[in-house]
Parts: C-alpha cells; structure tokens; sequence
C-alpha cells in the first residue's frame, strides 16, 4: 500500500502529488475499478478482442504512414 512521510518543508500539493504518483505506478485505482463490477468471461472477451483490433488498426495506420514517406 503506497505511502508518503510528510515533510517539514512539503505543502499539500507536493504531498499529494507524491501520493499519486504511487498510487498510479501500483494501479491501485485500475485494479479497484475493475474489481467494482464482476466482468462475465464474454465481456472480458469482447475487451480483449477491440483492443486487439484497435492495437492491429494503429500499426496498420503508422505503416500506411511511415510508407507515405518513403
């Protein structure tokens, strides 16, 4: 569980900024919304499919590119 030691110096600002920091390098946030509502096997599916698609679609798209140039 992330955690900040206040300093003397530190105002609120830099704390939570240092907070959030952790708190986003551990996931802590993604986990606790995926967690918030049980997901059935078809929709973790469904998910994973658009994000295959949208990852093939993006490379598809920098190639087109990255030829445009040549």
């Amino acid at each position: 569980m992330p955690g900040i030691v206040l300093r003397s110096d530190d105002n609120f600002d830099a704390s939570y900024r240092r907070f959030k920091k952790q708190t986003d390098r551990n996931l802590i946030v993604t986990e606790a919304r995926a967690r918030r509502f049980h997901e059935t096997k078809t929709e973790k599916r469904k998910k994973f499919l658009i994000a295959s698609r949208k990852k093939m679609l993006k490379r598809l798209y920098m190639m087109r590119r990255y030829e445009s140039r040549l």
